[in-house]
């Protein structure tokens, strides 16, 4: 298995990334079907500042089932529009019920409360339909 990985901070490319993971609000999960076929999907994210980032999904999804066939995944930002400012992590995820629910996660609901009202749920609603945890350790970096 690949060495977790490092972001180097102290590097304009590096902060950038932290700065991604630390602020932006949608990242797009990228699974494999059994069919070979790349998946796409848009998730809030929780980073753990090193290594670790956790989504909540439906416990049902697509996404879920491809991980029992392939755990290797993709997550990327989308770019500044003009086609610059890549940013491309790869790892491997699974899914972890023994993590805490997303309304149990004060990191959380800090960020994603008002996106959560916003799309009609409470707390309690959303961590009861995206009852999931999923963890992605990271293992690799590209981009510009």
């Amino acid at each position: 298995m690949a060495e977790s990985l490092t972001i180097d901070e102290d590097t304009p490319f590096g902060a950038r990334v932290a700065r991604h993971l630390r602020e932006g609000v949608a990242v797009w999960l990228t699974t494999v079907a059994p069919s070979g076929t790349p998946t796409p999907n848009p998730v809030w994210f929780q980073w753990d500042g090193a290594d670790r980032v956790r989504v909540h999904s439906l416990p049902d999804a697509a996404r879920v089932r491809h991980l029992a066939t392939n755990p290797r995944v993709a997550l990327h930002f989308d770019d500044d529009g003009s086609g610059s400012r890549v940013v491309v992590l790869t790892g491997t995820a699974r899914p972890a019920p023994e993590l805490p629910a997303a309304d149990a996660d004060p990191a959380y609901l800090a960020r994603y409360a008002e996106h959560i009202t916003r799309i009609g749920h409470t707390p309690a609603s959303f961590a009861a339909r995206y009852s999931l945890p999923v963890e992605v350790t990271l293992t690799g970096l590209r981009g510009y």
